[in-house]
């Protein structure tokens, strides 16, 4: 399995900007893998909100994000990140990073049971 390490959440207020870090273990970027953002709110299921595919660097976004965060990756570093802009309230969650071996892609998914590799959370506070 792959390890991997979230950093970067912290609290901030509603229209502020946050980036979050996953570093996984190494080389784990030089195989194909599915990479994902996941949050949970207070009370929430577990949402999958962004996957980057190690590849080819497709990518996909959930509504609830979508033209707000990126999800991005930087293969030498071994590291996803996830820059959060325009945050409101209801972005507060854990955020976690998972990961699946995707030997070609043919869509991520956000499905929780997909994915083998879990980071332990970090979590994310929005005041309005």
């Amino acid at each position: 399995q792959v390890q991997l390490v979230e950093s970067g959440g912290g609290s901030v207020q509603g229209g502020g900007s946050l980036r979050l870090s996953c570093a996984a273990s190494t080389d784990t970027f030089r195989r194909s893998y599915c990479m994902a953002w996941f949050r949970q709110g207070p009370g929430q299921e577990r949402e999958g909100i962004a996957t980057i595919y190690t590849g080819g660097g497709a990518t996909y976004y959930a509504d609830s994000v979508k033209g707000r965060f990126t999800i991005s990756q930087d293969k030498p570093k071994d590291t996803m990140y996830l820059q959060m802009s325009n945050l409101n309230p209801e972005d507060t969650a854990i955020y976690y990073c998972a990961a699946k071996r995707a030997m070609y892609y043919s869509g991520c998914g956000v499905g929780v049971g997909d994915y083998q590799s879990w980071g332990q959370g970090t979590q994310v506070t929005v005041s309005s």
